[in-house]
């Protein structure tokens, strides 16, 4: 059996090494590799639709686009010159990507393809943002070739339009967007795994689960020599050792087990033997530490817009980076991936620059030394060298990148976007694309083929009811729902596993909203318990224990029972008063409603170890007679710290008892409040479900009807204005000219009374314009200050529905009044403006102006 298993090894060993060996031969024959493998089948993703590129528009594109400036055609002069030098010195190596042809076909440099930008969006400053914003916003899709790079660049403009690209493309624009924002930014033309090409996650864990590492926190656990010696241990040291060997050995087996299982599915989700692995082709892009307080270089990936350590060993090797500025050619062994590589891109010995002319401090003493080795060759060919070398790169082709609101808003293609991850499904949605306002989902299954579900996180936003997130365990059924600060009742987070009432759930609050600083509410069939922050009267704790109902009363529609729970025990814990001796400031004190009984324990006071306390036994207040009893010795128990003495005295004990009596009286009825919230925020969640509606920026116009009416409020009074002045082409000398009769015969003395009365009129008639509009915006006023006042009177006794009709009836009339206010504001802008008009048109009418020129 033992020689069997050995033959087999060797068989599996010998068939590993014949793989290796085909995998080694496929850097020779790479046109025999494409013509066998399915290029499709190894680099393309099912989900990515084929888009035809040949088909689109370039004749609206600038001209920049379509040919080349005489400095862009010498740069392609000196990157030819550049190409050929490196192919001598490095026939092993592949050739460069340095001049694709863009859309219209045009060569153009890579370095010119780069567009520095800065776009007005405050997400897009960070470099988190804009690489969140990039592998959004695009569609990707795989190189034609596996293991070479494309032959053609197209413009971050055109990608932007069409919102799809390779890997090439997708770091074109981020780099762009970095450069804009600041950042130390680099395209890399390099190699890397195959779930990095194809942008396949499956095997990495999604990032809105990762767990944060904990940083452990010095000194902890530090030993005191002064600390209280623990009790003595009076177990049996050998039963305690048989109890830990016995415990070892079934976690040791459970260990092993797990581990079996661990391995198993480690096995099965293992990707499979890349036959290309190490020749793939991808870009990414590259952040250098220094600018915008970046710590550390590091990698962005474009596909996913996650970073990425430049030892990460996912990627294999770098040919080239570039910039707006330059272009650098790695000289760095990369038999060990990125792990050991230096960027420093001032250093000539491993970064080879194609032009001179850069930012790098480093070049400037390299320079010299360059300038004292090329002294004693060839002058003329050193002399035309440096000055290919010293060339300044050309301004970039590209147009400015331009991205609309509407756009960087809806982000995804189509407004959706699904990622798998290792046992994750993550879905986008662009914001309004869902009547739910759904942005975001995170389904969690427990198997790699996506069919058994764990866990559901759902993201909102622009919710009217401000729910932010929900996550839903679908094995315990338990719902976790967080809002954003600003819900009518200051509602934080639900948790809950059934909306029924008096079930198990918590509730936390905005206690800052809240006038009784309620922070968090816990509350099941049984019991209650609330949670407070910076009270007044230094309540932090309040506990309620339930009695079960001795008759149930339900009302048909109604989902709970009329009469309350009986209250068994009320228990409320106070923080320290110092204004108060620690004797006489209450600590905890306990209702036993059931027991007629009141427990009081004070706060401890300094250097004591036990607390006062007084314990009260509630009688009947009178007799069967109807006389009142006095308080007796035995209805109260007192113990005082520090002193032996009892006080004989009863008045303030009994007058204490009272006071006590009433408070648990208003404290029933504060729980009772308790419950009826909790049932009215259940009732408000339930319709807040069933009517989901969405709020929008005033701002935005295009969704907003209210501000939508407003522009056209505007506009409609523009509109009104120009018919004003196109009034003014009326003949309003006509009704006074008819009643003078002949204007033949008319004197200058008539004309000037006929134009004073034209005039006259027309500023009557613009005032009395004006004060219809005054009137009307005034009697909207009163209006709405009488509706006011009679919701302050009857607020309490409003339903529902009369507020809510209380509210549209306030938001209509606002808009009346800021509509004829702004009417009112016009016209009185216009008024004077019109006058001046009609005057100089009457100056100049000859049927005025003959008899006006007269002596």
């Amino acid at each position: 059996g033992g020689r069997m298993e050995v033959l087999k090894e060797n068989e599996e060993e010998e068939q590993r090494e014949e793989e290796e060996l085909k995998a080694l031969k496929i850097s020779d024959k790479q046109h025999d590799v494409e013509r066998k493998l399915s290029v499709d089948q190894a680099c393309t993703p099912n989900d990515v639709p084929d888009f035809d590129w040949s088909s689109i528009d370039t004749s609206q594109l600038p001209s920049s686009y379509k040919t080349n400036s005489p400095k862009e055609k010498k740069l392609l002069h000196i990157a030819d010159n550049f190409l050929q030098q490196y192919a001598h010195l490095c026939p092993d190596r592949e050739p460069l990507l340095l001049h694709p042809i863009n859309e219209c076909g045009v060569e153009k440099f890579v370095s010119t393809t780069v567009r520095p930008t800065l776009l007005p969006y405050t997400e897009l400053f960070h470099w988190e943002g804009c690489a969140s914003f990039v592998s959004d916003y695009l569609t990707m899709e795989p190189l034609k070739s596996p293991i070479a790079p494309p032959s053609s660049l197209y413009s971050p403009t055109t990608i932007l339009k069409y919102q799809r690209g390779n890997c090439f493309d997708f770091s074109v624009l981020l780099c762009s967007m970095l450069i804009g924002a600041g950042y130390d930014a680099y395209c890399v033309n390099g190699y890397a795994t195959h779930n990095i090409c194809t942008m396949d996650e499956t095997l990495e864990v999604c990032p809105l689960l990762r767990k944060p590492q904990k940083v452990p926190k010095e000194g902890e656990k530090k030993s005191s020599k002064y600390r209280v010696k623990p009790p003595p241990d009076l177990q049996s040291k050998f039963e305690l050792q048989q109890e830990a060997k016995k415990e070892a050995e079934t976690e040791a087996a459970r260990e092993k087990k797990e581990r079996k299982e661990e391995e198993k599915a480690t096995e099965t989700e293992k990707p499979k033997r890349d036959p290309l692995h190490g020749l793939r082709v991808h870009a990414w892009v590259l952040v250098l530490s220094g600018k915008r307080e970046v710590p550390e270089t590091f990698f962005i990936n474009p596909f996913t817009g996650n970073s990425h350590s430049t030892t990460d060993e996912q990627f294999l090797g770098i040919e080239s980076v570039w910039n707006h500025r330059n272009y650098w050619v790695n000289m760095q062994d990369c038999w060990n991936g990125c792990k050991d590589l230096i960027f420093d891109l001032g250093d000539s010995v491993r970064w080879e620059f194609m032009l001179l002319e850069t930012d790098k401090p480093h070049l400037l003493f390299l320079d010299v030394k360059e300038e004292e080795e090329l002294f004693d060759r060839d002058m003329d060919n050193a002399e035309k060298e440096e000055e290919d070398r010293r060339f300044d790169m050309p301004p970039s082709w590209v147009a400015p990148i331009q991205i609309s609101p509407r756009e960087f808003e809806t982000r995804t293609p189509q407004g959706r976007k699904v990622i798998l991850y290792k046992k994750a499904k993550l879905e986008k949605w662009a914001p309004y694309l869902n009547r739910s306002g759904l942005v975001q989902r995170l389904t969690v299954y427990a198997d790699s083929h996506y069919t058994k579900v764990v866990e559901v996180r759902e993201w909102f936003k622009n919710r009217e009811d401000k729910l932010e997130m929900r996550e839903v365990n679908k094995q315990t059924q338990l719902t976790t729902e967080h809002f954003h600060p600003g819900h009518l009742l200051g509602l934080k987070a639900h948790i809950y596993t059934s909306m029924e009432p008096e079930t198990e759930r918590t509730m936390e609050f905005y206690n800052e909203a809240r006038v009784d600083g309620l922070q968090k509410r816990v509350e099941n069939a049984n019991e209650m318990t609330e949670y407070f922050v910076g009270r007044d009267d230094f309540l932090y704790f309040r506990h309620v224990e339930f009695g079960k109902r001795v008759k149930k009363i339900r009302i048909a529609g109604t989902r709970t029972d009329i009469n309350p729970r009986p209250i068994v025990q009320i228990k409320e814990c106070f923080h320290r008063n110092v204004e108060k001796p620690a004797d006489e400031d209450v600590a905890e004190r306990v209702f036993l409603t059931t027991e007629e009984r009141i427990n009081l324990t004070y706060h401890l006071n300094d250097k004591y170890i036990t607390a006062s306390k007084k314990n009260f036994l509630k009688g009947a207040e009178r007799d069967r007679k109807g006389n009142e009893i006095i308080m007796t010795p035995e209805m109260c128990t007192t113990y005082q710290a520090g002193s032996s003495e009892t006080d004989k005295k009863q008045l303030h004990l009994y007058k204490l008892l009272q006071k006590l009596t009433e408070e648990e009286k208003q404290l029933k009825h504060k729980v009772w409040e308790s419950a009826a919230e909790v049932l009215e925020i259940l009732k408000t969640r339930e319709d807040e479900a069933a009517d989901i509606k969405l709020t929008v920026s005033i701002y935005d116009k295009e969704r907003n009807e209210e501000r939508r009416q407003e522009c056209e409020a505007v506009d409609n009074l523009m509109e009104d204005d120009l018919l004003g002045q196109e009034g003014q082409d009326l003949d309003y000398l006509a009704p006074f000219l008819i009643q003078t009769g002949n204007i033949e015969k008319m004197s200058k003395g008539q004309a000037l009374h006929i134009k004073d009365n034209c005039l006259t009129d027309f500023k009557h008639r613009l005032t009395h314009k004006a004060n219809i509009i005054q009137a009307r915006l005034q009697k909207e006023v009163e209006e709405l200050q009488k509706k006011d006042r009679w919701y302050q009177e009857n607020q309490n006794e409003l339903s529902t529905e009369d507020e809510a009709d209380f509210l549209a009836y306030c938001s209509e009339t606002m808009f009346r009044i800021r509509v004829l206010a702004l009417r009112l504001k016009r016209e009185k802008q216009m008024a004077p403006q019109k006058y001046l008009a009609l005057e100089e048109k009457l100056r100049k009418d000859p049927r005025l102006n003959v008899h006006l020129s007269h002596p």
